[in-house]
């Protein structure tokens, strides 16, 4: 059945169906007496059964657009599994990299409550923050996602899954749409030993190759801190330059280093149509490293499947997923520039911004004055929660760079932090990013 004739029967049968009358409960508001927690749960099976039919309806679409043209090219070339998902996510990234500007999503409506509760979560005062925001959501979330985003992120920070993906249905319900992913913000073996200072990093746009080993191997020798790895608008790859960099990561994995991987589903986009199975010609090393990026990204369905594919194409015993791969930075003095590398040096704050933040402004100087003509750009990946009266501190120092002529960003940031910096005028001084939900 094509796409257009499955919708045109829904049709029908729509309009051949009286009009069902809608029950009180139904057009009761989350939070108010008549909307139960059974009513939450059938609201919640109906969401995941919208989802299921988009599945079946862009799966049809699919299936009747490309099967003629696949038959016309009698190819019996068949893609590894997973890759329908990873096209998707890269598309995705694709269009965040493109709208790569100071998030609209990110600056919200100057509602009280959003203001209050992110000068709560800095004070330390995170249950009662928590619980104005879940008041919100019958009246300011039906409009607004800041207040959802703050939870979400507020959740992240404390590690509390089991509450981020019952409101993640929830918000999935009420906006229709995709529901957001739990992270784990932080590795929790760096939790008690956060690193703050420079991060090495490296850029590979365009040809991933064999040239990349000098600053593949300039990483190594970077000393103990996190390394960055960014491969945003990465174009294509060669078996030497897979090779390298899959070298590089488990040389990484083996220190114990963490590592910060940036435009990593464009790589693994890039990477999926050299390969398949039964096909022998790339050799293994594209195929390591699309099992690499897996294992570091967490995503064991997908590494399942890949390594039961390269498992038959080589005919050998697959990688296994190793849950919770070790990723520790030791705290120390910044780590220098990589020589000959095409890097965007980045400063990554720590867990925790809070109390006596003179040794973190020193090191963000020293930082700033290394290279006078690069931006500042403040990488808070890891950033959980920065105080009020620290927040003014870094305000201060922020302000003086800007004024000298230096352009400052503050990156990865959540979205309790980020409604208190644009609170205190942060943007008056530097370009605020909120990570996407």
């Amino acid at each position: 059945m094509g796409f257009f004739s499955f919708l045109k029967k829904q049709n029908e049968a729509q309009a051949a169906r009286p009009a069902a009358r809608p029950r009180p409960e139904e057009t009761s508001p989350p939070g108010s007496p008549q909307f139960t927690e059974t009513e939450r749960e059938r609201q919640r099976e109906i969401a995941r059964a919208t989802a299921a039919k988009i599945d079946a309806i862009e799966l049809e679409m699919t299936t009747d657009m490309f099967a003629d043209t696949e038959a016309a090219w009698g190819s019996a070339r068949r893609a590894p599994a997973a890759a329908a998902a990873v096209v998707e996510a890269a598309a995705e990234s694709e269009l965040a990299t493109l709208a790569d500007l100071p998030d609209a999503a990110a600056a919200p409506a100057s509602a009280p409550v959003v203001e209050e509760s992110a000068i709560l979560y800095a004070n330390g005062q995170a249950v009662l923050a928590e619980q104005m925001l879940l008041d919100s959501l019958p009246v300011l979330g039906r409009s607004e996602r800041q207040p959802w985003w703050m939870l979400f992120d507020l959740y992240q920070a404390q590690g509390r899954e089991a509450d981020f993906e019952s409101i993640a249905i929830d918000y999935a319900s009420h906006f229709e749409t995709s529901p957001p992913a739990y992270t784990e913000r932080l590795p929790q073996d760096m939790q008690a030993k956060p690193f703050a200072g420079v991060v090495p990093s490296a850029r590979f746009p365009g040809m991933l190759d064999a040239d990349a080993a000098l600053r593949l191997q300039g990483l190594l020798a970077a000393g103990g801190a996190p390394v960055r790895l960014d491969f945003t608008g990465i174009a294509g790859v060669t078996a030497e330059g897979c090779a390298s960099l899959l070298s590089t990561l488990q040389g990484l994995h083996m220190a114990q280093r963490e590592v910060v991987l940036a435009g990593a589903d464009g790589l693994i986009a890039v990477l999926r149509p050299m390969l398949a199975i039964g096909e022998r010609t790339g050799g293994e090393a594209p195929w390591l490293l699309l099992l690499e990026l897996l294992q570091r990204l967490g995503r064991e369905k997908d590494f399942e499947e890949t390594a039961m594919d390269y498992c038959v194409t080589f005919e050998v015993s697959p990688p296994s997923f190793e849950a919770g791969a070790p990723a520790r930075a030791d705290a120390g003095v910044p780590a220098a520039r990589v020589p000959g590398a095409a890097t965007e040096q980045r400063f990554l704050l720590p867990l925790i911004v809070d109390g006596d933040v003179k040794p973190l402004l020193a090191a963000l100087d020293a930082y700033a004055g290394a290279d006078p003509f690069q931006p500042v750009v403040l990488d808070c990946v890891h950033l959980a929660r920065i105080g009020f009266g620290a927040a003014s501190a870094l305000q201060g120092n922020l302000c003086r760079l800007a004024a000298s002529g230096r352009q400052v960003e503050l990156r990865e940031l959540n979205h309790l932090v980020a409604a208190l910096l644009r609170l205190l005028n942060y943007t008056d001084c530097a370009r605020l990013y909120a990570h996407k939900y």
